[in-house]
């Protein structure tokens, strides 16, 4: 049987992959790992379809080391034990995981003795923060490499680079006239970006002229209905997310019954709803925040399928609460500045002054112990002096923010007259 596309291209050489320069390139720290033989601990943390498996395997080809792989969707504590017992033989040994952050501590504790002791050099492979997801005491113990999503380049490059050296694709007579429809369906992802271009090839004879218009059609015709790294995965949790914040609580909840139903991390959906709950929702609403948060911790230790019932109640009230976006877009008007101004100066009243040196040099003069003022309040400037009296926050229009606009208008007088 004929192995796919994307398997048939895997580079065997670093300088076969496309993309990650800054990792693979002349005088990249993989690089130079593998020309040494050194090869540390690693966690490669990037998007789907980035080349994190394909690393791991040119680095068991081209390093002497027995190699193990397990993926951590199926895998176990006992297929780790089994593992380190068998390379505990070995001379050296390197052990991949794909998508370790779905170990749970148990899982990632029984790895942790094997890399302190060197019987194994560990390779993870991440979508998600490794910061997150994997115990802190594993992760001092690996280096942490971050992937970069591929550009439209790199993607046209493969595009091109599978057309005039798969064995199969090279004999057929191909015309990219086009690529917009490949790229956007790929969502940036290597390998479903070949899947896709196998379809296309696959659907015609041995000529064939490749536009956005027969990509649509034939996608179309034989994408599955969800694909966790495709685009469904991106359009599905786009209509997620859409319909919480257009406060639709019915599509809301079928889009993630779709989501549970394709099998989709129920980590993923409660990070997600954790983001909007401060993105869409924030301050007017600030329960909205602390419930996510408490379904993030819950479904973690449920998991499915009773986990369905929490996220349901948790989308069920977002999507039902009054909305704003004023926290983001605060936020946004403050790094905005920043990326303007600079390192602006802060003003010296508001300076801490540990030192007696400091003391001398004005550094806390003048400065105004709100505590010390009626209403625990004093109208001291706190902005650096070139951005006084910038807004950066505006209340919206709902009943919460009202009473902050309310609020600041009191203290500050004109300052806040919004």
């Amino acid at each position: 049987m004929q192995a796919p596309l994307a398997e048939r291209l895997r580079p065997k050489q670093l300088t076969d992959l496309v993309g990650q320069q800054h990792l693979t390139g002349q005088g990249g720290i993989l690089q130079k790992a593998i020309a040494s033989g050194n090869i540390p601990s690693m966690i490669l943390w990037g998007p789907p379809g980035v080349g994190k498996t394909t690393i791991a395997n040119i680095i068991a080809h081209n390093v002497s080391a027995t190699y193990y792989q397990l993926s951590a969707i199926s895998s176990g504590v006992k297929d780790v034990r089994e593992v380190i017992e068998q390379a505990k033989q070995e001379t050296k040994a390197i052990l991949f995981i794909d998508e370790i952050h779905r170990f749970n501590k148990g899982q990632q504790d029984a790895l942790l003795g094997a890399v302190e002791k060197g019987i194994i050099t560990l390779i993870g492979a991440t979508t998600e923060n490794p910061s997150f997801e994997v115990n802190s005491a594993l992760l001092s113990r690996c280096q942490v490499f971050v992937l970069k999503a591929l550009d439209e380049h790199d993607l046209v490059q493969l595009l091109q680079k599978a057309i005039t050296d798969d064995v199969v694709l090279k004999e057929k007579k191909i015309e990219l006239k086009e690529t917009e429809a490949l790229i956007r369906l790929s969502g940036g992802d290597a390998r479903k970006l070949l899947n896709l271009l196998e379809i296309v090839t696959d659907s015609s004879g041995n000529e064939m002229l490749i536009t956005d218009e027969s990509v649509l059609q034939t996608v179309q015709q034989k994408m599955a209905l969800y694909d966790k790294s495709g685009e469904q995965h991106y359009d599905i949790i786009s209509a997620f997310i859409k319909s919480i914040r257009g406060s639709d609580p019915n599509a809301a909840v079928y889009w993630l019954a779709r989501m549970i139903e394709g099998g989709e991390d129920v980590k993923f959906i409660a990070r997600r709803l954790l983001i909007l709950a401060s993105e869409d929702i924030g301050n007017a609403n600030p329960n909205a925040l602390l419930l996510a948060n408490a379904t993030f911790d819950a479904v973690n230790k449920i998991g499915y399928p009773e986990s369905q019932l929490i996220l349901s109640q948790c989308v069920i009230y977002l999507a039902s609460s009054a909305k704003s976006n004023t926290a983001t877009v605060a936020i946004g008007n403050a790094m905005a500045a920043v990326k303007q101004f600079g390192d602006l100066s802060v003003p010296l009243h508001i300076r801490n002054a540990p030192t007696k040196l400091m003391k001398n040099m004005d550094y806390g003069k003048g400065y105004q112990y709100s505590h010390s003022y009626e209403n625990n309040f004093s109208s001291q400037e706190y902005l650096p002096e070139k951005i006084v009296g910038t807004k950066f926050y505006e209340p919206g229009k709902n009943i919460r923010e009202e009473e902050l606009r309310r609020f600041l208008k009191q203290l500050w007088k004109e300052k806040y007259n919004y």
